[in-house]
């Protein structure tokens, strides 16, 4: 029994349960997760969002992560970068093993390499310009592939699988795509190496099974949790429409998924934001390519219309389930914290060649060295680029300092104002005042959280910035107010900050003018 052996005996044994190729992913995806990430985990560099979450509960029900708040309660609601980092980068790393172990793989370098791309693509940095929920949305993701790998294990697996998959999406939805693009990856190794269309569905209708019973779960306990607290679901990011009838056509959606997938893929900016990207990526599709053709050999599937037809099939789904969260919520602002999953194609590659091309042959062996050079091109350009993006949002919180210490003092030195007097005033920065300084815009530009000269885009940014930073206050007018003065002849004539007149008192209500 477990409570008769100590402690010491209890770590001796799963000690040796693990393996050697679980150790080399987790120890490859903290080395080089603290490597592309280290910059934002040991500073406090807010963006616009994380101005208002120094502390927060993280309820999120009403925009359906009712698991959230328990996700990310084990580091606190304060927002502690160091803590939160590691805890995001320790799920990460135990992600990578997992995938290490669903995948099969027993290489060291592709080990090494495909922890490398799971712990510095681009969307994770996204992620950690929003600090204060990184740990809990990683492990979401952690949840999201433990899925697949149960279900790939055990009889019944899909039971496991589907309770973990309703917890990721009960943290974050956006990795149900991540599940989902794994569980095309498994089937399309089924039908590659699986003949006769029974067992072909024997293999894979659990990975089916698993993803019916994850979002069923996960949608019952919402509208269980829902009904508790009295609340409906929101209309941020059209989490709303999930329960809608009148929803837009489906044919729209998909053709949209399609186009979204197209563009994204080609430009947008992550696999693909320089010369050695554009070799690499090509190179490897390339060499996927050739490994096909081998499987397809071996396999002697070259005369199989069936095998033609579950791969255009495949082909078809993947684009849909990369994107399947505009299907969930159409009007989503669809950005790149919600596109983790298109590292799986870089991944699951680097998989399908270990798996297939295994020959000790020149030819072969050539296409190995190729495939090294290039992801690990690749992960080293997803490393720089998110220490570019963090190097921008450090400017930007130090220009915003700057900016907000020099709007604090006009303020204070303004005929008639007083502490706790109302404020009008909008929140964007004029743009023709002050000089364009971002430097990064081409490497950054899909990296929401860290692109951007500011972090203030509105009134309540202000506000949080100059009471969190500067130990300000400042009272806000009602948006009903806001939007009359804003109308007014009065505002529309005054200059814009730095201006002479874009700080004044009028009617007993200081008026400041930023835009």
């Amino acid at each position: 029994m477990f409570f008769t052996k100590s402690p010491t005996e209890i770590l001796r044994h799963l000690k040796s349960k693990i393996k050697r190729t679980w150790k080399t992913a987790f120890l490859a995806a903290v080395i080089i997760g603290l490597a592309a990430h280290f910059m934002v985990i040991i500073n406090d560099w807010p963006n616009h969002d994380g101005l208002s979450s120094m502390y927060f509960d993280q309820n999120m029900i009403t925009s359906g992560r009712w698991f959230l708040t328990i996700a990310c309660g084990v580091t606190s609601y304060f927002t502690l970068p160091w803590l939160i980092g590691l805890f995001a980068i320790f799920f990460v790393a135990l992600g990578a093993a997992a995938l290490t172990e669903l995948l099969e793989l027993d290489n060291s370098i592709a080990i090494v390499l495909i922890s490398g791309l799971l712990a510095a693509f681009p969307a994770l940095a996204s992620t950690f310009a929003y600090i204060f929920t990184a740990d809990g949305y990683m492990l979401a993701l952690l949840l999201a592939i433990l899925a697949v790998l149960v279900t790939k294990k055990y009889p019944l697996g899909f039971v496991a699988g589907g309770i973990l998959l309703a917890f990721s999406m009960g943290t974050y939805q956006s990795y149900l795509a991540f599940t989902m693009i794994l569980c095309i990856y498994m089937v399309a190794i089924i039908c590659l190496e699986t003949t006769g269309l029974k067992n072909i569905l024997k293999k894979s209708l659990p990975y089916f099974y698993m993803g019916v019973t994850g979002v069923a779960l996960y949608y019952i306990i919402l509208k269980i949790l829902l009904f508790i607290q009295n609340k409906q679901l929101a209309d941020y990011q059209g989490i709303n429409t999930l329960e809608q009838a009148d929803r837009p056509g489906v044919f729209q959606s998909i053709l949209h998924m399609y186009q979204d997938f197209i563009a994204f893929t080609t430009r947008g900016n992550v696999f693909i934001n320089n010369g050695f990207s554009l070799v690499a990526v090509i190179a490897i599709a390339l060499l996927v390519l050739y490994a096909l053709g081998s499987a397809m050999k071996k396999n002697k599937l070259f005369g199989r219309p069936l095998f033609y037809l579950g791969a255009l099939l495949i082909l078809a789904i993947v684009p849909l389930a990369a994107n399947i969260i505009l299907l969930i919520s159409p009007e989503v602002n669809y950005h790149l914290i919600m596109r983790y999953q298109w590292v799986l194609f870089l991944i699951l590659a680097l998989a399908f060649l270990e798996r297939y091309l295994k020959e000790e042959v020149p030819k072969i062996n050539l296409m190995k060295w190729i495939a090294i050079l290039c992801f690990g091109t690749l992960v080293l350009n997803f490393v720089v680029t998110d220490n570019i993006a963090y190097s921008n949002l450090a400017k930007k919180y130090e220009k915003t300092y700057a900016y907000c210490l020099r709007l604090a003092d006009r303020i204070e030195q303004t005929e008639g104002y007083y502490t706790g007097m109302p404020v009008a005033m909008i929140g964007v920065v004029s743009e023709t005042n002050f000089p364009q300084t971002d430097l990064s815009l081409s490497v950054t530009s899909n990296i929401i959280g860290a692109s951007g000269e500011t972090l203030l885009y509105t009134s309540d940014n202000y506000q949080a910035f100059l009471k969190n930073y500067l130990d300000i206050t400042i009272d806000l007018v009602s948006d009903e107010e806001m939007l009359e003065i804003y109308n007014s002849q009065i505002y529309q004539e005054m200059d814009s900050f730095p201006g002479a007149d874009s700080v004044k008192v009028v009617d007993g209500i200081l008026y400041v003018k930023t835009e």
